[in-house]
């Protein structure tokens, strides 16, 4: 099965083939601030699984992770391991914005506080094991 998505402008393009490794919520406070948002909904890829076309920026936002972003309008598309091994889909930037529901929290350690979670996923002070 093939996903497609894109940014807000159309300038950045993506397509994602197969199945996510997992779809996950990150509360983690560099999630925070990269996406200007309380957390980081995301479904992980392996990178060979992607394809972009657009223009991008990166940002280094920690020593294993870089946030990929539409250098016309924006918007924060991935986070993408330096390493090569795997890639997080922002959720909300799928054509079809309810293809994955996320199946667990993570780093709800970091959770900002009045973020309520009553939907009955696992959560996770930290990464999961």
């Amino acid at each position: 099965m093939t996903r497609e998505g894109g940014c807000l402008c159309g300038a950045v393009r993506f397509s994602c083939e197969g199945e996510p490794i997992n779809v996950r919520v990150c509360h983690c406070r560099n999630c925070q601030k990269a996406m200007g948002s309380p957390f980081f909904a995301r479904a992980l890829y392996d990178q060979g699984a992607i394809t972009v076309k657009g223009e991008t920026g990166r940002y280094l936002s920690s020593d294993h992770l870089e946030r990929v972003f539409c250098q016309t309008c924006g918007t924060r598309l991935f986070s993408w391991r330096r390493n090569g091994t795997a890639a997080g889909v922002a959720l909300a930037t799928f054509d079809d914005r309810n293809a994955f529901a996320p199946t667990e929290h993570i780093w709800v350690s970091e959770k900002i506080s009045w973020v309520r979670l009553d939907d009955g996923l696992p959560q996770h002070p930290e990464g999961p094991v």
